[in-house]
Formats: C-alpha cells, structure tokens, sequence
C-alpha cells in the first residue's frame, strides 16, 4: 500500500509540473525565440537547394508587402521565376537574420530588397535610419560577396500606420531614407526602383488611394503597377 501511495504520488507530482504555468511559459519563450522566424521558409528553401539550377533565380526580400504580393499575383512569381521571400510585420534587423537562409543558401541569381516599411513604424523598436540604412547595405553586402546581383527599392508612401498612430512623421522618415537610399544606389551603381513616386497619392504623402485599402499594402491594381517597374528593371 505504501509503494502504491508513493507510485501515485509521483504520478500527481509530474502531472502537477507538465500542467503548470512555468511549463507553459517555457515552452511559449523556446517558440518565440525564432525571433526573425526562420522556420517560415524554411521547408520550401529545401527543396529549391535540392533542385538544379536553371535559368534565371531571382528572389523578392521583404515584409507583408512582398508576401501579400506572392499571394495576390502568384502567376507573377511563377511564370518569371521570383522567389517571395516576405514575411508579414518585419523588419530589416529580422530581414538581415534571415538573409542567409532565404537569400543566399538559395544561390539566386539576384535579390530584390524592399525594406523598412516596418521600422518606421516602430515594430521591433524605436526607429533609428542609421540603423535602418545600415541593415540594408549589410545585405547588399553580403549578396555581393556571394556573387549575388542587387536591385534596390524605395519604401511604399504611408500617411501613418492604423496599428501605431503615435508615429505622426512617418512620411518625412520614408523621404529621407529613400534620398539615402537613392544616394546609396547610384554611388555603388546598383539598380533603384522607385515604387514610391509611382504609387504616391496627388497630396504627396499617402499611398494612391487607387492603389490601397489601408494607406499601407498595395491592392491587385498596386502590384501591377509595381510589375510593370520591377520587371522592367530585372530584364
């Protein structure tokens, strides 16, 4: 009877342990730890590793826009070979982190970055364009040392962001990073595609209304807009 109460003690006790908060917590911290989410990709980055190469690899670096892009106009992808590499909510620090896995080990022909919309709206920290511009030529960095071609892109217009209003000069932070990016471009004589003058709205701060729902990501009718630019660029 006692090794019985004794066995049943112990049964209780790791019942107890595996149902506690501690144990939940735990295992919710090892989750977001993937803090720049490489797992997101990272099936479909094995299969295109174990396929040989033909033809022209090119891959789409970016956030929601560039994964909401993907999915609104897959044919676009397919039909040309682009690679979307976007994931919603991130930033050029998560992009730089994940530059590796998505980018290079994908032996892509040439990348296409478009970044920041998300720093400025301050979703990982406080915005800093040093830090910001920084990331950005890091990748370009590191895709030239891998024999990988750049395009640059402007950061999409945005009057401010419906998930952080307390960012009320976002408009003025996109300008000047997208001069310094511009400037940054033409010294180091990498293609820049200018989505924001051709999606800019007739007040010069907001997102074409003809072109979005939320003054942020594009609409069907934006990416095409976009296509026509990138495609243009990349041929």
């Amino acid at each position: 009877m006692k090794n019985k109460k004794v066995g049943n003690g112990w049964v209780i006790l790791v019942f107890i342990f595996l149902t506690s908060p501690l144990v939940v917590l735990n295992a919710q911290e090892k989750k977001s730890q993937d803090w720049a989410n490489l797992a997101r990709y990272e099936r479909e980055n094995a299969s295109f590793k174990k396929k040989t190469k033909s033809g022209k690899r090119i891959v789409f670096m970016g956030n929601s826009i560039t994964e909401g892009w993907a999915k609104a106009h897959p044919v676009f992808f397919q039909s040309n070979g682009y690679i979307g590499r976007g994931i919603s909510g991130q930033t050029s620090s998560q992009f730089l982190l994940r530059f590796r896995s998505d980018v290079i080990n994908l032996n892509p022909d040439l990348v296409v970055i478009n970044a920041a919309t998300n720093d400025i709206a301050e979703n990982t920290g406080v915005y800093k364009e040093d830090v910001t511009f920084g990331n950005i030529v890091s990748m370009v960095e590191l895709a030239r040392a891998n024999k990988i071609k750049v395009v640059l892109t402007t950061t999409l217009p945005a009057a401010a962001f419906r998930w952080n209003p307390a960012i009320t000069d976002a408009p003025q932070k996109i300008r000047s990073l997208n001069n310094r990016l511009s400037l940054y471009a033409e010294i180091n004589k990498i293609p820049f595609v200018d989505y924001y003058a051709a999606l800019l709205s007739a007040d010069g701060i907001s997102l074409n209304p003809l072109y979005t729902k939320d003054g942020v990501h594009p609409t069907s009718e934006g990416y095409a807009v976009m296509e026509q630019i990138i495609k243009e660029v990349i041929e």
